[in-house]
């Protein structure tokens, strides 16, 4: 075995702490094959033709910047979940309050704030709902100023929908042409706040997840 094969086999980044354990394992079974390489190396060289002190030198360097870096892999790990956890108790405050976002929201029956934005060239502009499978069920005009709309969950004939997630965007016209869809804010409850893949993720009513950085205001809960 030489050092290539030495680096290859450790410099990889340690995902979980069982990993990072088993990545220490390894350093040092190879660390200790590689010295007794070396050792065999030295012993058996041609006294006439001798290795060069510098070649050993640079392999022992070598095998030590590959052991550096994955105690500094080990090291950013442990602060990355240091800081998943300042994240989750700051967020754990969030839940029980209502959160806005740019997502789903899930209709009990209570009317629906939404927060439509047309585009700034926009001379008009379409409040568009759809379920939960994408089907449009409902279109309206909207004006521009940005002021909330309660939605009751009534379709286009003003007949009310069945219960579930509905989605709110808004298509915005200039000239009659479609210039920009952007999906609408509305208020919902946070229920959860959890650490995933390196993202605070913040649930809302419905189970629907939401990037916590997307939220652009917090209220206390509607009563």
């Amino acid at each position: 075995m030489n050092v290539d094969s030495v680096t290859n086999s450790v410099f990889s980044t340690p995902q979980t702490a069982a990993a990072a354990g088993a990545d220490r394992q390894e350093m040092s079974t190879d660390f200790e094959t590689f010295l007794k390489m070396l050792t065999a190396q030295m012993q058996n060289q041609d006294p006439l033709n001798p290795i060069d002190s510098a070649d050993y030198a640079v392999q022992l360097a070598t095998f030590s910047n590959v052991e550096q870096q994955v105690k500094t892999n080990d090291l950013l790990t442990s602060l990355g979940q240091q800081m998943g956890a300042m994240g989750l108790a700051q967020f754990a405050g969030w839940v029980g309050m209502d959160a806005r976002v740019a997502a789903p929201a899930n209709f009990d029956g209570a009317l629906v704030t939404v927060f439509p934005t047309a585009a700034s060239a926009a001379d008009s502009a379409v409040l568009i709902v759809s379920n939960e499978n994408g089907v449009e069920v409902s279109r309206s005009n909207i004006d521009l100023s940005g002021d909330p709309i309660d939605w009751a969950g009534v379709d286009s004939d003003g007949q009310l929908l069945p219960f579930g997630i509905y989605s709110f965007s808004v298509e915005s016209y200039a000239n009659g042409d479609l210039i920009a869809t952007d999906q609408a804010q509305i208020y919902s409850q946070v229920n959860e706040a959890k650490f995933l893949n390196g993202e605070m993720i913040i649930v809302t009513d419905g189970g629907i997840e939401v990037d916590a950085n997307k939220v652009t205001a917090l209220r206390a809960a509607a009563n």
